[in-house]
């Protein structure tokens, strides 16, 4: 196999992996503010035990976040040291504001959230929560800002010529906001709510399926549905934003999500089907010029086809991209027919009592976290042959020193440690959501208990200024002497 495609399928399977754990901590984050504050204003101990609980589990998913985040780094010396020559200056630029403006905030209150509980005032360790929490969210802004600059770059003018060309900031803001990135940010701020949120709901769902934590989890449950509903309908709109921005800075990259190959015909809108890249068809089942009305709000608009370029300068994997972007947009869909089936449920009164729905939340994590990598993989395989758009080729910025053997070896070994981080992870959300909040915490009384309790309570202290009497004499009397 080709060192191009090994160091790309490196690349892929090491950001996938990582991509588990940022949204989940970004998403938690939210929620444990929302419960924080909720105990604050409330005084409910239950918020602050539900806090204490979700605390536990993102310091779970942070720190395995950022051991596996880590080897990315080295690997754009090792496998992509051209590309890493060519945009330093301009990644240098976004991860510095990174480590400044976010993983120190982050870092920073992260021991007060997880050890502050009784060392600080509830409300400063409040601040620490939503600290940690903005910390993650800016995060994402420079992560997604640096890789929005590959896909639509902006601000920049380039320094040299051949392998040693490379980008040179002119606009840091330019950069910052170039033409995708605060469509693409608010589209992955609302991926990573739902993947938390639907990490809430699907254990607290569990809970209640099962009789346990039944009050502290119906409220968990709420919070996490009305935040996920908000935020799946938020995906709609982000993604409708997000998909006019390709059209109109990747035009093949849409043709390639959507199989258009023909550039003067109206474009159809497939909700599913198969392309046939030979003889330039898609099977499936479709909406005739759905596309060209979406883009132009005129069922007759043509839009910009894969014809209407190189073959060299279009994606190579055309039903791939084109299978990933419609699972994307059917999770997205599914996801807000659920959360609004719960919210009607809830305003009903009758959400507790479907216990098919809590089964369907329970496995509904898994949707979220599907729907955010495809996302990606339609992204990052619809901007191909292209590591910086229309700038340097994937084919062009490998390093030239490495090897094929190497990237297998290399390949190998992180398959497999992170095989065993991924058993870990598991292994010890597991043994957290087996165990549950705490349990000094959360006694729930049976109708009656209570009563019970204080009447044996009242027993035990009615009788405990009794003083114990002499015990009888139990030997056995002696007869009597004649």
């Amino acid at each position: 196999m080709e060192v191009e495609i090994l160091a790309r399928i490196q690349f892929a399977f090491t950001i996938a992996f990582h991509y588990i754990y940022p949204p989940l901590s970004i998403g938690l984050g939210l929620l444990m503010v929302i419960m924080e504050g909720l105990y604050l204003r409330t005084g409910d101990k239950h918020y602050e035990t539900l806090t204490k609980f979700w605390t536990k589990i993102f310091a779970l998913t942070f720190g395995i976040g950022v051991a596996t985040g880590i080897v990315m780094e080295f690997e754009f010396g090792t496998n992509w040291a051209t590309y890493s020559r060519y945009v330093g200056d301009v990644f240098g630029s976004a991860l510095a504001a990174e480590g400044i403006f976010a993983f120190a905030l982050e870092s920073g209150f992260l021991g007060i959230l997880l050890f502050g509980w009784n060392r600080v005032s509830p409300r400063v360790h409040f601040l620490a929560t939503l600290g940690v929490w903005l910390g993650s969210m800016f995060s994402a802004v420079w992560i997604v800002v640096a890789n929005s600059w590959q896909q639509t770059p902006t601000g920049y003018h380039i320094v040299g010529e051949g392998i040693h060309a490379r980008a040179e900031i002119t606009d840091f803001w330019a950069m910052v906001f170039n033409p995708s990135s605060v469509d693409r940010l608010t589209h992955v701020w609302n991926g990573a709510f739902l993947a938390g949120t639907f990490l809430v709901l699907s254990v607290h769902a569990w809970y209640l399926l099962k009789g346990k934590f039944v009050d502290i989890s119906q409220k968990a449950f709420k919070i996490a549905l009305s935040v996920a509903c908000l935020a799946s309908l938020g995906q709609l709109f982000t993604g409708h934003r997000s998909a006019d921005g390709v059209a109109h800075n990747q035009p093949a990259k849409l043709a390639t999500m959507e199989g258009h190959f023909d550039t003067l015909a109206p474009a159809d809108m497939y909700l599913f089907g198969w392309v046939d890249v030979k003889n330039q068809q898609v099977t499936g089942l479709k909406i005739p010029g759905g596309l060209s009305f979406m883009l132009h709000q005129k069922f007759d608009a043509p839009v910009t086809g894969l014809n209407a370029f190189a073959e060299k300068d279009r994606p190579q994997a055309i039903n791939a991209v084109f299978q990933f972007y419609h699972i994307m947009i059917a999770i997205g869909m599914a996801l807000i027919g659920l959360t609004l089936l719960g919210m009607l449920l809830w305003w009903r009164g009758v959400l507790f009592q479907q216990r098919w729905l809590l089964w369907v939340f329970v496995w509904a994590v898994f949707l979220p976290q599907i729907g955010n990598q495809v996302g990606w993989f339609t992204a990052e395989m619809g901007r191909q042959p292209w590591v910086v758009y229309g700038l340097l080729r994937t084919s062009d910025a490998l390093s030239e020193a490495v090897t094929a053997n190497q990237v297998w070896f290399s390949l190998i070994m992180f398959t497999f440690i992170y095989l065993l981080l991924f058993t870990l992870f598991i292994y010890l959300l597991n043994k957290k959501i087996q165990h549950g909040p705490d349990a000094t915490e959360m006694v729930q009384h049976r109708p009656g208990q209570e009563q019970m309790a204080n009447l044996i309570g009242h027993s035990k202290s009615s009788t405990s200024s009794i003083p114990n009497p002499e015990p009888p004499n139990l030997r056995t009397p002696e007869p009597p002497k004649p």
